[in-house]
């Protein structure tokens, strides 16, 4: 399995270029990160090519799709970030769906990001884009968040109904939200197209809470999962390169 530490928490008091050389020298063939819109796009395509690396997954800007109405706004932001991802050859891109929104049905938002992401299914379907919809914890992390639930994420995918839009299954914010992570890894296998992962409590390194990492990615790996698996952790060491030092990222080879 290929890991992808996101460069917009390690090494973040670097230039971005020295962040993606030190993935790069301990090993990692990819890497990934949250907003493109504060980058110097050609200067990360550089590098890129200069450490052999892959852009996993980047974020599109962060327009609500619980809002119905700034769906055109979504979509148009949307191809923006399709033409940033085109530019660095990435093929995922990460959505969150929106915060609830007061005087709104659960049931009318839910349709509302449904109808987003049909609207927006051809383009990705167009450009060989997979774009995926992050459930995450309102309990610590994203007070307010609509979506925190993987069954729910199942049911707003298959309603949509294209290969083209999937789920973000987060590992630390489903412990958070719902536990049973390897049965819902294994019930949602076909719908999920991108992970991430940090422990449990405090976002914090691997193996330094309640998270059995070793089962868990031992079980997505017995799904024949073949995405990638973004280290998405706040580092308890000063030094971040311990953190990424982690034998379980290192199993076999995490380099293209």
């Amino acid at each position: 399995m290929v890991y992808s530490p996101c460069l917009d928490i390690f090494f973040a008091k670097l230039p971005f270029e020295e962040r993606m050389r030190r993935v790069a020298d301990l090993g990692f063939g990819a890497f990934e990160f949250w907003s493109w819109w504060d980058k110097d796009i050609d200067a990360i395509r550089s590098a890129m090519l200069s450490y052999s690396l892959e852009l996993a997954a980047l974020c599109t800007r962060f327009v609500p799709l619980t809002d119905s109405a700034r769906r055109d706004e979504y979509e148009s932001a949307l191809k923006e970030t399709i033409a940033v991802a085109h530019s660095l050859r990435c093929h995922t891109i990460i959505s969150q769906v929106g915060p609830e929104i007061s005087g709104s049905s659960r049931e009318e938002q839910h349709d509302s990001i449904v109808r987003g992401l049909r609207q927006c299914a051809p383009v990705l379907e167009q450009e060989n884009m997979l774009l995926v919809i992050e459930p995450l914890n309102t309990i610590y992390d994203h007070k307010g968040y609509f979506l925190t639930q993987s069954a729910e994420a199942a049911r707003i995918i298959q309603s949509v109904g294209s290969e083209s839009v999937a789920m973000l299954f987060d590992v630390y914010h489903q412990q958070v939200t719902e536990g049973n992570l390897i049965g819902n890894i294994r019930s949602y296998q076909d719908m999920i197209g991108h992970i991430h992962i940090a422990d449990c409590p405090g976002r914090h390194d691997i193996g330094s809470g309640e998270i059995n990492y070793a089962s868990v990615l031992t079980a997505i790996e017995a799904t024949g999962y073949e995405g990638r698996i973004g280290i998405e952790l706040f580092p308890e060491d000063a030094d971040h390169s311990i953190a990424l030092r982690n034998p379980l990222f290192h199993r076999g080879a995490s380099k293209l």
